[in-house]
């Protein structure tokens, strides 16, 4: 195993890793009120990205200065975004990006059935 050539440092770091993406198996973020889950389509640069979302739109959304260094994107990510109040059909927020073992968990819930349909149309 690849484990073997490494230092005690790195075999502790790697074992909180692996225990960190368990932690985050158990907590996934959901949607709630009006966000929507959506795949990032391109990226437009100026932290602005084009996602579409899983409610039929193609929204450009932004990442905002809380997140810009935290949160790096790429096209295929599923990301939740938050839809503006005003102007929310085209524009919105990115709020939060799933991570690959959290979108299988999506996909056991069920919110992310569509998905495979929605591939279809890229």
């Amino acid at each position: 195993m690849a484990d073997e050539h490494l230092t005690k440092k790195q075999k502790a770091e790697l074992e909180a890793k692996r225990l960190r993406e368990q932690e985050d198996i158990r907590r996934v973020r959901l949607p709630r009120n009006n966000q929507v889950l959506g795949v990032l389509e391109q990226r437009l640069g100026g932290s602005r990205c084009r996602i579409r979302c899983f409610d039929g739109k193609v929204r450009v959304c932004r990442i905002p200065g809380r997140l810009k260094r935290s949160l790096w994107v790429r096209e295929g990510n599923i990301v939740l975004i938050e839809p503006w109040e005003f102007s929310g059909d085209e524009k919105g927020d990115i709020i939060f990006k799933y991570k690959p073992n959290q979108v299988h968990v999506l996909r056991q819930k069920g919110l992310l059935k569509e998905i495979d349909d929605f591939d279809d149309d890229f």
